[in-house]
């Protein structure tokens, strides 16, 4: 070992306790920060060696924890965990804010015509199916078939419920037609995420006891992971498709807004940014990465298994999925 960082940092969780709401907040404002977006290839390959390096014992010269745990962020914003090689960028969890904040203003922004809703719907399904595909799991593929069943279902989903709400609020407020975007959305997010998952739901996720022991594959446990993704998926869509409909009613009504239209989408696409600052880390902090059920929640035939070859066990473990 070269350097005077000790090797028993154990890098391979979050560096803040899992446990509690605002531990999961500061490790999701870590991986969800867009400023990694800018790095460069030469910073990646520097986080890449260090990390690397630091699990196989090696530690550079000089090393700080701090130091370690900064690259140990950048590695994880880039590269595949079950793969190991480089993510495509817009489908990064670092790239979610400025890639949603963009979509979303302008779904907000371009409510009023059909096909404005229709494109903007679609580029927006577009995006999740490359973000789905960019963090696919290495230990269940996910197939061409499966990725293009789960984006046209959910682009369909989405663009019916568009459409449809759109239709049913012609004869109310205007300010009403604003939220039909957030409508889609979450009915999109009901669809395409199941879809996306249903291997898992025919044949389960691993389950695991305390020490991360693999006890077997549980369906309830992946229905149980999936409701709490859509779950999150939604309340990072509430704030900012939420708020700056509000906000942007009362803006078009200002006199300096009527005589500079064109500000109109720059504004609502700063608005959303925002609120998805904050919104994107505090939503996925809503529920444990490694989430938890009792064993008397188990399919019964699991029950009994686990009642044979690990009685003592009382709760089992799983990795819920973002």
């Amino acid at each position: 070992m070269s350097g005077d960082l000790p090797l028993n940092i154990n890098i391979k969780e979050p560096r803040w306790d899992q446990g509690t709401f605002m531990g999961r907040a500061q490790h999701f404002f870590m991986v969800t920060d867009p400023r990694n977006v800018l790095l460069s290839s030469e910073i990646l390959e520097d986080a890449r060696v260090t990390v690397e390096d630091y699990r196989l014992g090696v530690v550079k010269p000089g090393l700080t924890e701090d130091q370690l745990w900064r690259a140990k962020y950048i590695y994880d914003s880039a590269f595949h965990p079950d793969t190991g090689e480089k993510m495509l960028l817009v489908g990064r969890m670092s790239a979610q804010v400025p890639m949603n904040m963009t979509i979303t203003g302008c779904m907000l922004t371009f409510y009023r015509t059909t096909p404005a809703v229709v494109f903007w719907q679609w580029v927006n399904q577009s995006f999740n199916a490359v973000v789905n595909y960019t963090n696919r799991s290495g230990d269940a593929p996910l197939t061409m078939n499966q990725l293009g069943a789960a984006y046209v279902s959910a682009t369909t989903g989405a663009v019916i419920t568009a459409l449809g709400l759109k239709s049913l609020t012609k004869h109310l407020p205007a300010i009403m037609g604003r939220f039909v975007p957030f409508a889609a959305v979450a009915a999109a997010n009901c669809i395409n995420i199941p879809f996306m998952r249903q291997r898992e739901l025919k044949c389960g996720i691993p389950i695991t006891d305390a020490e991360g022991k693999r006890l077997g594959e549980s369906t309830k446990a992946a229905q149980q992971a999936i409701v709490q993704v859509v779950v999150s998926r939604i309340g990072m869509a509430v704030p900012a498709m939420a708020i700056p409909p509000v906000i942007m009613n009362a803006l078009e009504k200002k006199a300096f807004m009527k005589r500079f239209p064109v500000l109109n989408a720059p504004v609502q696409v700063g608005l959303v940014g925002f609120c998805l600052v904050f919104a994107t880390p505090l939503c996925c902090a809503l529920f444990p990465q490694k989430s938890s059920m009792k064993v008397s929640s188990l399919e019964p035939e699991l029950q009994e298994s686990l009642r044979q070859s690990s009685p003592h066990t009382t709760t089992v473990y799983f990795n819920k999925g973002l």
